[in-house]
């Protein structure tokens, strides 16, 4: 039965999967990626077929996870932000290696312009590393196509499939037309079963075969028809539009491109639809979301040479993400007359909750560790990273997740105390634990404080898979019981919190500092669902 929805690319993305008789989505939350599994776990259809939906510690986890239904004959799904990319990349890559057997789609969702990522990477490098098939929609209605056949094409060509969403098409809303509702497939497993075993005698086999079947993804990339070659009269220009800036070079042109247009949505590269185009035309420009992967390339593919214009030469911008707006500048269209922004519109920066606990907790810290001269406090990605804006200016570094811990293990082996470690529960789960084991077994001189607030706050209070079980971790890493220490982070308890802080700083090895106060939205939702109940 056919409906029309009104859904976010996320959203159509996800519909689509659960229409292709998806038996289980694995991710760890990252904006923008988050409302996949979100939409999946609230979906009726979801819940009838009891589809898996739980979060992951973390995106290697989710993607082996997912590989294992792979295996078993049945779809499934991973979904992480970009930089989720590089936790699970020595699963995802040696998937190219194993291939997949139940379809498998992994969904990157890129974050030009850093709205809330430490860089703006482009997960179509990895596809290409990989050589793993890459679709990349350029709507929310062929998001939700192109996700069922991708499935298909999967099953078909025994690979999974990289599937590509930026912010803007991740988080806006479009009408969608729902198509056929598949059943799940049944367990059946590899007919090929040695090359899920990648000893190198059975991968060397596998990688020549790879590199074969690369030819047929790139044909294929050429007659799927989610390239296309749109001739237009004005041969002058030749356009390459990859994604959503297809939709941006057409909201430009409402009444059609006068200039011949090839729009990419599937790789690799459809290689001779390139030749094509610039056979025909004097000059070509690539616009393409993220880092210049097809201009970079276009060189190697081109059989004499011809002008390109792109990100590279600054026609487009290098950094951040396109809108209609550059794509018209480079096209040297007259400027539109722009609405003038609001003279009331406030700024609102983003800051730290009020009432938040982790306010509480970097007052106390800042009171300590102000104390001494040479203090370095090494910190991590989540909502408390907030603390190194005005007023408390908590810490000193950042870099991604998990490096507070083995950050501060580098500085105290360079002499630097107090060496300390600030850490979210979920993160510490996601890529902590490992760098305290580091710690316990070096002996390293550093005070670790988990900022528990019971959830994954930065992205909307998911499931926070450390939720009850911190301490014991702690101490089964190698802690010393009495070096793992709980403190409740409010105004009233500065005094304790701080003694605390002070003591485990003077101790000479790995002590655990776990500050444990909920989230204050999340306590809110909480309270109003307990509220709803009752009534």
């Amino acid at each position: 039965m056919r409906t029309k929805n009104l859904l976010l690319g996320d959203e159509a993305l996800a519909l689509g999967a659960l229409h292709a008789g998806l038996t289980g989505v694995y991710a760890y939350p990252g904006t923008p990626s988050t409302e996949i599994t979100e939409f999946i776990q609230q979906h009726p259809l979801a819940k009838e077929r009891n589809v898996h939906s739980d979060w992951c510690a973390n995106e290697k986890t989710a993607m082996e996870a997912a590989l294992g239904v792979s295996y078993s004959g049945k779809r499934a799904l991973v979904c992480m932000k970009h930089v989720g990319m590089n936790v699970c990349a020595d699963a995802f890559v040696n998937s190219g290696m194993t291939g997949a057997n139940g379809g498998l789609v992994v969904v990157a969702c890129d974050d030009p312009s850093m709205h809330s990522s430490q860089n703006e990477q482009d997960s179509r490098f990895y596809a290409d590393f990989a050589m793993i098939p890459c679709f990349e929609p350029s709507s929310q209605q062929e998001t939700y196509h192109m996700v069922k056949e991708a499935y298909d094409f999967s099953e078909r060509n025994k690979i999974p499939v990289l599937m590509r969403l930026t912010t803007r098409m991740a988080h806006s809303r479009a009408e969608v037309e729902t198509g056929e509702i598949r059943e799940e497939n049944q367990i059946h497993f590899p007919e090929n079963e040695r090359q899920w075993v990648l000893l190198p005698a059975n991968a060397k086999v596998r990688n020549v075969q790879l590199i074969k079947d690369y030819a047929s993804l790139e044909k294929q990339a050429e007659t799927m028809g989610f390239n296309r070659y749109i001739d237009g009269a004005d041969k002058s220009m030749g356009i390459i539009a990859c994604g959503i800036a297809y939709n941006y070079l057409m909201e430009n042109y409402p009444n059609g491109c006068p200039y011949p247009v090839l729009k990419i949505s599937q790789y690799p590269i459809p290689k001779a639809m390139v030749r094509r185009l610039a056979s025909e035309c004097k000059s070509l420009i690539v616009m393409e979301e993220g880092q210049p992967l097809i201009e970079q390339k276009l060189r190697g593919i081109l059989e004499s040479p011809i002008e390109i214009k792109g990100r590279i030469d600054g026609t487009l911008p290098r950094t951040g993400e396109l809108t209609p707006d550059c794509v018209r500048k480079a096209l040297k269209l007259p400027e539109m007359e722009l609405n003038a922004a609001s003279q009331v519109t406030v700024p609102r920066p983003p800051a730290l909750c009020q009432g938040c606990g982790h306010r509480d907790f970097y007052t106390a810290l800042n009171n300590v560790i102000h104390t001494y001269p040479t203090a370095r406090v090494f910190s991590d990605i989540g909502c408390y990273t907030l603390g190194w804006l005005a007023p408390f200016h908590a810490f000193h570094t950042c870099v991604e997740m998990g490096a507070s811990l083995t950050m501060s293990i580098g500085a105290a082996n360079s002499g630097v105390h107090p060496s300390v470690a600030v850490i979210g529960d979920s993160t510490f789960t996601h890529s902590g634990m490992t760098g305290l084991l580091d710690a316990v077994n070096s002996k390293a001189n550093i005070t670790l404080c988990i900022s528990d607030n019971l959830t994954t706050g930065m992205t909307g209070g998911q499931d926070s898979a450390g939720t009850g079980k911190l301490e014991n971790i702690c101490r089964g890493l190698g802690v010393e019981p009495e070096h793992v220490r709980v403190i409740i982070p409010l105004p009233k308890n500065y005094d304790e919190m701080e003694k605390v802080i002070r003591e485990e700083i003077e101790y000479k090895g790995v002590s655990v500092i776990i500050a444990r106060r909920e989230c204050i939205q999340t306590a809110k939702r909480h309270a109003a669902q307990n509220k709803k109940a009752k009534s």
